[in-house]
């Protein structure tokens, strides 16, 4: 499911890029898109989730079904009311936020070039209601997750992917600037979204009516936990927003550049790293709650060694391949030859981070599994503060690349510090068939770069039409996929590997 909703989030990259390239409207619809979805990252399936899931996981093993849903119904009501004072704040006062995330368009309105401060401020009215969606969206899920019902979830951003390509298609020629349509289509798609939970929700007898809880025990406990959550788990997404922040500042087309390049590492980190966490995490959380502190290091390490065997390849294949890929996915309509090569190296840079981005992902949840929040909040802090001085340090000689390096580097010193911290306090270390397992994957990845680096220089000059570079990507993927497995099974690498113990 997850697969599906990431191959449709390509499709509708390539719909944006066609249709506003990477100049003003893609910025400022990127921005105005930004700020929503990097707040759903802390009410929704971010923070949110890695708070209120070892909280519901425990209620459901010691109280049962009716406790559950008495919970539910206390976290939708205080959730709720939350999110609707904030979303119409930030509706109202669209130009304050406007004026705070993107300073540098603010300065330049100042200056008389106000074109793209006072289309933000537009458009993020409309967007900024998808957060309300979203947030119930996201209570939904988890509570269906920790059923072991991950099919909905996972299916439901389908319906957002669906909705802004179908309103790019249809509105953009109702409006002077094709970034209403996708702005609409980000409305739209919240909205359906909202509406596909409900049925499900019904059937598990788990559809309550929110009722107001702040000072309920279990809330209040939600609250502890996720206030710090939003550091221990949400660096990336404050990371990715200050570099928009600074990016405002730039040249013309860096926020675009980033996102474009954003998405195609978003897609294995997704797949895989977001995928597996979202799995482990209620898994995590009752073994935690049962004491079963072996079946716990078991599954941490299942975890780790499956994100990176995807992640080797996946990193590896993104920066050989990369111009190809860019190509054939953005290269149309709007979307310039100078372009692609930008964003092939903002690809380049996040791409050298996309192991430590997976990493992070699974070592979180031994932590907020657990319950334990200080230990990540202060590994966030450090990070976060880490990336605000690798930007200054490298955006005014590299420009958007340099706040790509600066996230990598950044995620990098996050994942070292979350393993370092589960590995002093005994709750997971790295076994010996892991390690064993890393060298494997190392050599394989050696050997699958080898042929695609040889394959793509010495055929890719040949490609003339899109079509035949449509054929040569899926033919080199392909390829890679072949020589990669091959060598961990000429390794000794089996199928039974990848179960949990």
């Amino acid at each position: 499911m997850t697969l599906i909703s990431r191959v449709l989030g390509l499709v509708r990259d390539v719909v944006i890029a066609t249709l506003v390239g990477a100049g003003i409207n893609a910025d400022v619809y990127l921005f105005a898109n930004r700020i929503p979805n990097f707040l759903r990252r802390l009410f929704a399936e971010g923070a949110f989730a890695q708070a209120f899931v070892p909280v519901l996981s425990e209620v459901k093993e010691k109280h049962g079904d009716d406790e559950v849903r008495i919970l539910v119904a206390k976290v939708a009501g205080t959730l709720g009311v939350i999110v609707t004072l904030l979303t119409l704040f930030a509706v109202i006062a669209s130009p304050l936020v406007v004026m705070i995330f993107g300073t540098g368009w603010f300065i330049d309105s100042l200056n008389g070039d106000s074109e793209r401060f006072e289309l933000a401020s537009l458009l993020l009215k409309i967007t900024f209601p998808y957060l309300f969606f979203i947030t119930f969206v996201a209570l939904a899920g988890a509570v269906l997750n920790t059923y072991n019902r991950f099919a909905v979830a996972a299916f439901t951003p389908v319906f957002l992917n669906i909705a802004i390509i179908l309103c790019a298609v249809t509105l953009t020629d109702k409006f002077s600037q094709p970034a209403y349509a996708l702005a609409i289509g980000v409305f739209v798609g919240g909205l359906v979204q909202f509406l596909f939970q409900i049925p499900f929700l019904y059937k598990s007898k788990l559809l309550v009516k929110p009722v107001w809880g702040w000072n309920d025990e279990y809330v209040r406990r939600i609250r502890l936990l996720m206030l710090p959550a939003i550091l221990g788990v949400s660096v990336h997404q404050l990371n990715a927003l200050v570099d928009t922040v600074i990016a405002s500042f730039l040249q013309k087309g860096s926020i675009s550049w980033l996102y474009y390049a954003d998405r195609l590492i978003e897609f294995p980190l997704g797949l895989f790293g977001i995928g597996i966490a979202t799995v482990i995490l209620p898994s995590l959380s009752r073994l935690h709650a049962t004491d079963n502190l072996d079946k716990f290091q078991n599954t941490m390490d299942w975890a780790v060694r499956f994100v990176l065997l995807m992640a080797f390849p996946a990193m590896a294949g993104l920066i050989i391949l990369g111009p190809l890929i860019i190509e054939v996915l953005y290269l149309h309509g709007e979307f310039k030859a100078t372009d692609a090569t930008q964003v092939y190296w903002a690809v380049v840079a996040y791409g050298s981070g996309l192991m430590s981005y997976m990493s992070v992902k699974v070592l979180a949840p031994g932590y907020f599994s657990r319950q334990d929040t200080k230990t990540p909040v202060r590994i966030g802090i450090i990070a976060m503060l880490s990336n605000i001085v690798f930007n200054f340090m490298l955006a005014p000689f590299y420009g958007y690349v340099g706040l790509a390096v600066a996230t990598a580097m950044s995620a990098t010193l996050n994942a070292v510090l979350l393993y370092k911290g589960l590995h002093e306090d005994g709750v997971y270390r790295l076994s010996k068939e892991t390690m064993i397992w890393i060298s494997k994957l190392c050599l394989a990845t050696i050997v699958m770069s080898s042929a695609l680096w040889y394959l793509y220089l010495g055929y890719s000059s040949q490609m003339e039409n899109l079509t035949q570079s449509i054929f040569f990507m899926f033919v080199l993927i392909a390829v890679a996929v072949l020589c990669y497995f091959a060598c961990l099974l000429v390794m000794g690498v089996r199928p039974r590997h990848l179960k949990s113990q």
